[in-house]
């Protein structure tokens, strides 16, 4: 299991945090996902086939681009 924790400067309220966590949580491997708007941060667990470069992605896709 792989675990990453992303800096996300777009995170700014509890509907940022909702959407992140909603979105990655969909994605087939993830198994554990933590948005926090006051540390514009997000902690993701993973396993095949989740990779954090689709994680990556798809935070892009949603408009939350990770630094």
């Amino acid at each position: 299991m792989s675990k990453e924790t992303l800096t996300i400067p777009n995170i700014s309220c509890g509907h940022c945090v909702s959407a992140i966590e909603a979105e990655l949580a969909e994605m087939e491997g993830v198994s554990s996902v933590k948005a926090d708007a006051e540390t514009k941060t997000v902690t993701v667990q993973w396993d095949a086939p989740a990779s954090i470069e689709r994680i990556r992605a798809t935070l892009t896709e949603i408009n939350y681009p990770a630094q």
